[in-house]
């Protein structure tokens, strides 16, 4: 075969949307596995996460006095109520007497030589956690789907909540070369998958692209580097040659020689070498094929704040647009477009996402401004 023959080229780039639907119809879920509460931060819950009702009787949320509360009815500072029996003093986290529907403050009951007097009313229920107030198994505290923050992790731990069911993508993330420029995008790859749930694994750059996927190790792999027209680039061969290639070429800037493959059901994502169009890539196809094999429900939401654009930003129709933004106390400055240099990237605190059926946005726009990695 000539040499001309053999470079990888773009014959079209595939809108966004449509990458986007190819990746919801064809990445399957993977297997489910159960694992202790204090690994599940990050990870997308398989099943619904419930613990039996706690507590199992009421108990006192304040330290205090144990009453009733109908026995206070118009108590006040200059008119105390004087109560049947002196109550007891008890603390957070006893159960409640018999008798009693409320914890009244220290201060608030005064008792002189046996008898006590409410100086203030108290309502039913005041300071006090009913039965199954924590939780009810009716009820649970996330569903299926809902990916597990650390406030999470700790409510469940103490409702005795210690295995959960969860999805964990296993993805390998591959550096084609060894540069430094496609080192550093493996490792932030990699990190980001840890960071959203998925269990990365770092290959040392060089190893071949057709070694990895014939792996039976991954649910997924993710290739950095390759994918251009160079002497040397060859990835996007490789995955058409060893699997199924889906598409070369994603109508995404920074990103578009990008591409997506298939060996068997396992996904192959190929992002370009540089570290801009890398980024990109994973940003909004990668993150996406994640949240699919992990099963995430709202994979979307992510946290973004919404500013007002200093300037204007002007992009080209039938391209989406990764656009890096400088957050200032009251607008967004859009500081770069196509290329993003490395100062770029270390100096902007998001980016938006210009869609491909827009021209841009004028000035004063409100943007949906979304942190980096």
């Amino acid at each position: 075969m000539a040499a001309s023959e053999a470079i990888q080229k773009i014959s079209r780039l595939m809108p966004l949307a449509d990458v986007q639907l190819m990746i919801d119809a064809e990445v399957k879920a993977v297997t489910q596995r159960t694992i202790d509460v204090s690994a599940g931060v990050g990870r997308t819950l398989a099943v619904d996460a419930s613990a039996p009702a706690r507590p199992a009787a009421p108990l006192a949320l304040q330290d205090g006095w144990a009453l009733s509360a109908d026995e206070t009815l118009g108590a006040g500072g200059y008119a105390p109520s004087p109560l049947v029996r002196t109550p007891s003093r008890i603390e957070a986290g006893q159960a409640l007497p018999a008798g009693t529907d409320s914890i009244a403050p220290i201060d608030t009951v005064k008792v002189t030589g046996g008898l006590a007097e409410a100086l203030m009313p108290v309502n039913p229920g005041d300071g006090v956690l009913p039965a199954g107030g924590d939780s009810d198994p009716a009820i649970p505290f996330r569903r299926a789907g809902e990916r597990l923050r650390l406030t999470d992790v700790a409510a469940f731990s103490a409702a005795g909540i210690a295995r959960v069911t969860v999805r964990e993508p296993r993805i390998r993330v591959l550096p084609v070369r060894g540069s430094g420029i496609i080192s550093a995008a493996a490792r932030l790859v990699a990190a980001d998958i840890e960071r959203r749930g998925g269990a990365s694994r770092l290959d040392d750059s060089g190893r071949g692209l057709g070694v990895a996927m014939a792996a039976e190790s991954a649910d997924a792999i993710v290739a950095i580097g390759g994918t251009g027209s160079g002497r040397n680039d060859n990835s996007v061969q490789t995955l058409a040659r060893e699997g199924r290639l889906a598409v070369h070429g994603f109508a995404l800037t920074p990103g578009e020689t990008g591409a997506l493959g298939f060996v068997g059901f396992r996904p192959v994502l190929l992002l370009p070498g540089r570290l801009d169009a890398a980024l990109s890539v994973w940003l909004v196809i990668g993150r996406r094929l994640l949240d699919r094999l992990a099963a995430t429900r709202n994979s979307e939401s992510e946290p973004a704040e919404t500013l007002p654009l200093a300037r204007k930003v002007s992009s080209t129709v039938g391209l989406a647009e990764v656009v890096p933004i400088r957050r200032t106390p009251s607008e967004a400055e859009p500081l770069a477009m196509k290329y993003l240099p490395l100062s770029t990237l270390a100096r902007s605190d998001g980016w938006i996402l210009v869609p491909a059926d827009s021209e841009g946005y004028s000035a004063g726009t409100s943007v949906q401004v979304r942190p980096w990695p």
